[in-house]
């Protein structure tokens, strides 16, 4: 979760119009990622990011923040 937490926080607490991760429902998280990835969502860089990792990485990822206070 290091490139999520640029922008996120290291944990899911974002800064400044960031979206915060942290305690949102890991399907949420997955939906979401899964739309920048497909190009449903449009987004400056998310896209970009979200190609980078497999659907197993992401899983780990949403559980990661969703776990978060």
């Amino acid at each position: 979760a290091a490139t999520c937490a640029n922008c996120h926080g290291t944990n899911g607490q974002a800064r400044g119009e960031m979206k915060p991760l942290a305690g949102l429902s890991a399907e949420k998280i997955i939906a979401a990622v899964a739309d920048y990835k497909s190009g449903a969502q449009p987004a400056t860089i998310m896209h970009q990011i979200a190609k980078g990792f497999t659907d197993d990485q992401i899983k780990l990822i949403a559980d990661y923040f969703a776990a978060q206070k």
